[in-house]
């Protein structure tokens, strides 16, 4: 590996299902794994081949309304697109609301928050940023 990346998030969700069916649905990923976690939970792993979001409930949705305290600064999860325009188009399709639209060097930009709050900062840059 010749430089660090983010290679997962843990997001806890009410719904894992349904968020992953939104982000498959959204930016095109795939589930990756699905099955028990920890305190009887449920978690299902989406994202690319490169890289994930885990979905994480406990049993019945039950830690969906509690926030780890050492996840309290979180204030957006950011998603590189290569097609801005028809990534909005398929945030709008899944029934959710793009907001604080912004054009800025070197890219553009927009965010939306899921079903449960978590807010998604979505980004397209018109030259590939270095790796």
């Amino acid at each position: 590996m010749t430089h660090p990346f983010i290679e997962h998030v843990n997001l806890t969700v009410s719904d894992p299902a349904r968020t992953a069916s939104l982000m498959i649905a959204i930016f095109g990923w795939h589930e990756r794994w699905n099955g028990p976690a920890r305190d009887g939970g449920h978690t299902i792993h989406v994202g690319s081949d490169r890289a994930y979001i885990a979905l994480y409930t406990g049993p019945d949705g039950e830690h969906a309304d509690q926030r780890y305290p050492k996840g309290e600064p979180l204030n957006h999860v950011g998603v590189q697109v290569d097609d801005l325009d028809a990534t909005e188009a398929r945030v709008k399709a899944a029934g959710l609301i793009p907001f604080n639209h912004g054009d800025y060097q070197p890219g553009r930009r927009f965010y939306f928050f899921d079903p449960d709050g978590i807010e998604y900062e979505v980004v397209s840059y018109k030259e590939p940023l270095p790796r």
